[in-house]
């Protein structure tokens, strides 16, 4: 096992310390610290400074997303519902807990979450800190307790090392847990799609991508008032100002969903986070609730233009009436969001499971 963690760490070392246009932020005196990954057609990601990267902090991340002993039953992790494959999303409409319960969120995708200012479909926290907390007492996914949590990892001599090495002495805690986790998810940067290697000039569109990008950004597609790179720096999710939108899933609103839940205004009802549109391919189902299983079905949806309520999104401006697309504006809308996928993360196993 320790030939194969020290390898896991030199490929982090190999992979995140000589990339161009880096942010470097001050780790603590006794680690190692580690750059992070700046794309450089990306807006500067926002980086918290009481988390420094470290490449002791990233390795027990990594260990803990992985680690099954964070539930209750030591059955579940976080990777057991987030599979780099699908985007690190769950390819089920609704992750199943260690117990059998099955909510009613499909789990969101977690790559590139520098860029983002609030968690979770309703965005009830407000860092990767605060996020990565959260399921391990969930009842209904991983179902633990932290202090029950702590006293396993504590007793596990590898643990030991791994959280010293990363915050000091003492170290074993649930919020030194949550911010290792939160410094390796802030490493999963997926920017080498094509759409990535077309601005960068290596790439060159079809023509049918072309179109697909052309009517993606314009009032004909209406996608980029949320998702373009017209308005939210390549990042195509949630950035800025605009954060949670009702995209008219449904013509009744359920009280108490969405940003709602949050601001506690029904002005907020069934406004819920704009998920990244990269690597979409991969990870299906769509909607918070993961209704739709293919992408042909959410442009149809988009197609048919939703409907209209006092919260829905006035960008949705065919809600009611419905775009009338053609058949080839359908299919070039397809190839183009397929030019988001980034294979080379998506198979990437600095990120794999290292147990």
């Amino acid at each position: 096992m320790g030939k194969r963690l020290l390898f896991s760490v030199g490929v982090l070392v190999l992979l995140f310390g000589c990339r161009k246009d880096q942010i470097v932020q001050t780790p603590l005196q006794s680690t190692t610290p580690v750059a992070f990954p700046q794309p450089s057609n990306f807006p500067k990601a926002s980086l918290p400074a009481d988390n420094p990267l470290t490449k002791e902090g990233i390795k027990l991340g990594r260990h803990l997303f992985f680690e099954k002993r964070l539930s209750g039953d030591n059955s579940q992790s976080c990777g057991s519902c987030h599979f780099q494959e699908n985007n690190f999303a769950d390819p089920r409409q609704f992750s199943v807990g260690i117990d059998g319960s099955i909510g009613d969120r499909n789990a969101m995708i977690l790559s590139n979450l520098a860029w983002q200012s609030f968690f979770f479909w309703d965005g009830r926290e407000q860092s990767m800190e605060d996020q990565a907390l959260k399921p391990v007492e969930n009842p209904i996914e991983m179902k633990a307790h932290w202090p029950d949590v702590i006293e396993k990892l504590k007793a596990d001599p590898y643990y030991q090392e791994m959280f010293e090495n990363a915050f000091g002495p003492n170290a074993i805690t649930k919020e030194n847990a949550a911010k290792a986790i939160a410094q390796f998810e802030r490493m999963m940067v997926s920017s080498d799609s094509k759409y990535d290697q077309w601005k960068r000039g290596e790439y060159q569109f079809t023509q049918i991508e072309e179109d697909g990008y052309v009517i993606f950004n314009s009032e004909v597609g209406d996608c980029f008032h949320c998702h373009g790179d017209l308005n939210t720096g390549n990042i195509f999710g949630a950035y800025g100002d605009l954060q949670f939108s009702n995209n008219g899933l449904d013509s009744i609103l359920k009280p108490n969903t969405g940003y709602e839940v949050v601001t506690l205004d029904s002005n907020d009802r069934a406004k819920f986070k704009i998920p990244s549109l990269r690597n979409v391919d991969y990870s299906f189902p769509y909607m918070h609730d993961g209704r739709f299983t293919t992408l042909q079905e959410v442009i149809e949806f988009y197609n048919t233009g939703g409907h209209v309520t006092y919260t829905t999104d006035p960008n949705m401006k065919a809600a009611g009436v419905g775009k009338n697309w053609s058949v080839y504006t359908k299919s070039a809308l397809l190839a183009f969001l397929k030019t988001l996928s980034d294979d080379n993360f998506l198979n990437d196993t600095t990120f794999s499971d290292p147990w």
